[in-house]
């Protein structure tokens, strides 16, 4: 018997789907047969990005500039990929973030106010609109996904945060993590897992442009002495919303090579 994940007739919600670990997981996604819905914020290459996975996996692929921080917006988007793509929203993998890098005697009120309402509020609006979809539709064995990141409970430790400064960006990252476990506890009733995928350091367009010395540095300490590849947090959290996940909620799941063991 050979085991695989099949989500043909299905379609996968990707928030920041159009780039790094976020794209990773829409091909990882498209790779098992669905359709993807990718909401952005503003990259000018969503729409390129979206038809390449449609293209490399002949699946549907269709990008939507949503502001995750809306919720209104957000409401309207998710009925709106349904109507769209054909098939039925079965996950959700609420990837969309963003740091601000500055010593703490710097940050802003906002700084904060950027930092939470993508990472916290917009994780929580792609949830809540996606539970309200499940529940109004009958459906049960919905499942999300909020990415979140190692650096929501390791601090300061080697090659983590050091020299990086983002305060802000850590803490919105312990809200999600949390907010995981309650969401998690609220949409049991319903039949809708919620996970939390935390990854560790990753190669992305993000960290290419960071000094060489510094990602040396945290690759170093790192026990597998490297980077994950962005499909490498794609595939784990592909596993979280399928069928060999269906007893799994309100847990973490952290791809970080092994550091979080120090």
């Amino acid at each position: 018997m050979v085991v695989s994940i099949d989500l043909s007739g299905k379609t996968v919600v990707v928030t920041g789907g159009n780039r790094g670990i976020g794209l990773a997981m829409s091909e990882s996604a498209a790779a098992a047969g669905a359709n993807v819905a990718i909401f952005y914020h503003s990259h000018p290459k969503a729409q390129e990005s979206a038809a390449n996975v449609a293209k490399k996996f002949n699946v549907k692929v269709k990008a939507y500039q949503c502001d995750v921080s809306d919720d209104a917006l957000v409401k309207k988007t998710f009925e709106q990929v349904e109507a769209d793509l054909g098939t039925p929203i079965t996950a959700v993998m609420a990837n969309a973030g963003v740091s601000v890098v500055k010593p703490a005697l710097e940050l802003t009120t906002e700084d904060f106010h950027k930092v939470f309402n993508a990472n916290v509020l917009g994780a929580f609006n792609v949830s809540k609109a996606a539970g309200n979809h499940w529940v109004q539709k009958g459906f049960k064995g919905g499942s999300i996904v909020i990415t979140s990141s190692m650096s929501s409970e390791l601090y300061n430790q080697k090659g983590l945060n050091d020299p990086l400064t983002q305060v802000f960006y850590n803490a919105s990252k312990g809200a999600a993590t949390n907010m995981v476990k309650g969401l998690a506890a609220e949409f049991a009733q319903y039949g809708i897992r919620v996970n939390a995928l935390e990854p560790g350091f990753t190669a992305t367009e993000q960290t290419s442009v960071m000094d060489k010395k510094i990602r040396d540095y945290q690759a170093e300490s790192v026990p597998l002495r490297r980077f994950a590849e962005p499909k490498e947090q794609g595939d784990p959290a592909l596993f979280l919303i399928s069928d060999y996940a269906s007893y799994i909620t309100g847990t973490i799941l952290r791809p970080d090579g092994g550091f979080s063991l120090y």
